[in-house]
C-alpha cells in the first residue's frame, strides 16, 4: 500500500480494479439471467449491502474503494438483470430453452 501511495499509483490501481470489477459483472448478468431469470436479483442486493458494510468497516483506502465499487456494481446488476431479460425477449441474446415457458409467460404479461 505504501508503494502505491509513495509512487502516486493508488488512483490508477483503483481505476484498473474498477475496470476489472465492472467487466466481470457483464458476463455474470448474462449467465445469471440465462439460468435463473430475474428471480436472482436479491442475491445482488445482498452482495451490494455486504459490500457497503465492508467498505464502511475497513480502514484501508484501496480495499474500501474496491468494496464500494463492488457494492454499487452489484446494485447496478439488479437493473441490468431486468434489462437483460428484455434483451433476451427481443432476440438479442440466447434464450434458455429450459425456461421457454417462463419467457412465454413474461411475453403474455407484457402484452396485457
Amino acid at each position: 500500500m505504501e508503494f502505491l501511495q509513495d509512487y502516486r499509483l493508488l488512483g490508477l490501481a483503483i481505476g484498473v480494479c474498477t475496470f476489472l470489477i465492472i467487466g466481470l459483472f457483464h458476463p455474470v448478468v448474462v449467465k445469471a439471467e440465462y439460468y435463473w431469470g430475474t428471480r436472482c436479483w436479491w442475491i445482488f442486493l445482498v452482495l451490494g449491502i455486504l459490500g457497503v458494510v465492508g467498505s464502511l468497516l475497513t480502514d484501508n483506502v484501496l480495499v474500501s474503494a474496491l468494496l464500494g465499487v463492488f457494492a454499487f456494481s452489484s446494485f447496478w446488476t439488479i437493473k441490468e438483470i431486468f434489462e437483460q431479460q428484455e434483451r433476451v425477449l427481443k432476440g438479442w441474446f440466447p434464450m434458455n430453452p429450459k425456461r421457454a415457458a417462463y419467457y412465454e409467460k413474461v411475453r403474455t404479461n407484457e402484452t396485457k
